[in-house]
């Protein structure tokens, strides 16, 4: 059963469909969003690849393809393309539907600062639990490279990441057990808090945030960077 796949090919679906829409130009930064993906999920399945060999988490075979490349089946290289894709359009579609949605500086300086503190202190009583401590971490240090470049960003994603949640916890929620007999991700509970919601684990939530906010970010400066560029050397 391809339940894996199927899932992300309706996950992504929609979002290509849509990404050359005339009004939202999403198609403008591909080529942006292209290299982020690979470069941002290029670290990410570091990660992936060392938690599946310690038996942190692991793939149920009847529900993927059975292709693996250094342990990680086909359909979860393709997750680090497929659910940022989908949730970066998402993102610029809510900007574009309520521009001038935005927490002000002082309210996203405040979220900032309740969440690396939350954070922090799970980190500092979990440290033994590798999934809690390492992803929670990541996810701090998002939140202050974020701050320090990119302020602007926090202001517009702390409104749109729950919004981004919906569909994410529809797809993990299969990924990890619900409507199927079996997870077809499954996760070593001792290397996390233990706390579900429905059938994800709560550290998902980090998860999601660091790696959809670290491509968001680098989307941003990579279309800066490419505008300056064309414009220093037109093309004749």
């Amino acid at each position: 059963m391809y339940v894996y796949l199927a899932l992300e090919i309706l996950a992504v679906l929609v979002p290509l469909i849509y990404s050359y829409d005339r009004k939202l130009k999403f198609y403008i930064k591909l080529k942006s969003v292209a290299i982020s993906l690979f470069i941002v999920g290029a670290f990410y399945v570091g990660g992936d690849i060392l938690f599946t060999v310690h038996g942190i988490w692991g793939f149920n075979p009847k529900y993927h393809s059975g292709i693996l490349l250094l342990n990680l089946p086909l359909e979860e290289w393709m997750f680090f393309i497929v659910i940022p894709y989908a949730s970066i359009f998402l993102h610029d579609t809510l900007i574009f539907l309520f521009p001038t949605r935005q927490l002000t500086r002082q309210q996203t300086t405040i979220v900032s600062i309740v969440l690396v503190l939350f954070m922090g202190i799970v980190v500092v009583l979990n440290l033994q639990k590798m999934y809690t401590s390492i992803y929670l971490t990541v996810a701090i240090f998002a939140i202050l490279l974020a701050s320090s470049i990119q302020n602007a960003v926090l202001s517009r994603f702390y409104l749109t990441f729950p919004v981004i949640l919906v569909p994410f916890f529809l797809v993990n929620s299969v990924l990890t057990g619900s409507f199927i007999a079996e997870p077809v991700v499954w996760y070593n509970n001792s290397e996390n808090l233990g706390i579900r919601i429905f059938t994800v684990p709560v550290e998902d939530l980090s998860y999601a945030f660091s790696l959809i906010l670290f491509n968001i970010l680098l989307i941003n400066y990579l279309v800066v960077f490419f505008a300056g560029k064309s414009v220093k050397s037109p093309s004749i």
